[in-house]
Parts: structure tokens; C-alpha cells; sequence
């Protein structure tokens, strides 16, 4: 399985995001969305870095339990129901990212949505990762 990050030069510069991923030779997973749960099942963090923090853990928990890592991310969604709150909170997310997920980045969206299935989330992600 391989993953080829594509970031064409006459594109803006790719910052936390690939333009593009090519996947071969591997299993596909589609990552559920992930919101900011614990256990319990009760949303945690009250701030959009609080949440993002534990909702791309429990995503990357998911992925880790169909035998996944973070570099085998291929496509990332970001759903938000703030965008100026994300992009405000862009450095601080981006750091969050790299400490759980490392610097190898997917092809990524961010989406402003009205709401979330719980309604107290910030914020939700889903994924596709392609597997060896």
C-alpha cells in the first residue's frame, strides 16, 4: 500500500492539507464521523481546540482499531459549526494535529455545518484511510 501526497507548484502552498492523495495497492476504511465523546458518551471540551483535540483522537482511535495509523489517512472532513472560530483557532488546531497525526496530511475539507448530531459539538471529523 502506498499513499502519494500531491501538492502541484502552481497550486497555493498546501499548509495541513494535501491537494491531493493518490492511493494504491492497499483496503479501504471509511472513518465514521467523530465528534468530541468520551466513554461515557458525553461531548467533552468546551472550546473548539478542546474538542477538535478529542474529536481527531477518537477518530484516529477508530482507525487504529481496523489496524490503521494516522499516515494512512488519505481524505479528512472537517465539520464546523463556527469557521471563523476554526480558522482563528488554525495554528493552535494545526499543532493539535501534528502532536496526534504527525506531518504526513490528507486531503482535507473544512465545512461549515448549522449544527452537529449533539448539539453541544464544535466540531466533527470523518475520514477514509487506505490499509496494506
Amino acid at each position: 500500500m502506498s499513499l502519494e501526497r500531491i501538492n502541484p507548484e502552481e497550486l497555493s502552498p498546501a499548509t495541513g492539507f494535501s491537494h491531493a492523495v493518490v492511493a494504491s495497492g492497499g483496503r479501504l476504511v471509511f472513518l465514521a464521523g467523530q465528534t468530541a465523546l468520551d466513554g461515557a458518551g458525553k461531548v467533552v471540551g468546551g472550546t473548539l481546540p478542546e474538542q477538535f483535540e478529542q474529536a481527531l483522537a477518537n477518530l484516529l482511535a477508530a482507525l487504529a482499531g481496523a489496524g490503521g495509523a494516522p499516515a494512512d489517512l488519505a481524505r479528512v472532513t472537517v465539520y464546523a459549526v463556527d469557521v471563523a472560530d476554526y480558522r482563528d483557532c488554525a495554528p493552535e488546531l494545526g499543532r493539535i494535529w501534528r502532536r496526534l497525526a504527525g506531518r504526513e496530511y490528507p486531503a482535507m475539507a473544512v465545512v461549515g455545518v448549522v449544527r452537529l448530531w449533539d448539539e453541544t459539538a464544535l466540531v466533527e471529523l470523518d475520514g477514509l484511510a487506505v490499509l496494506p
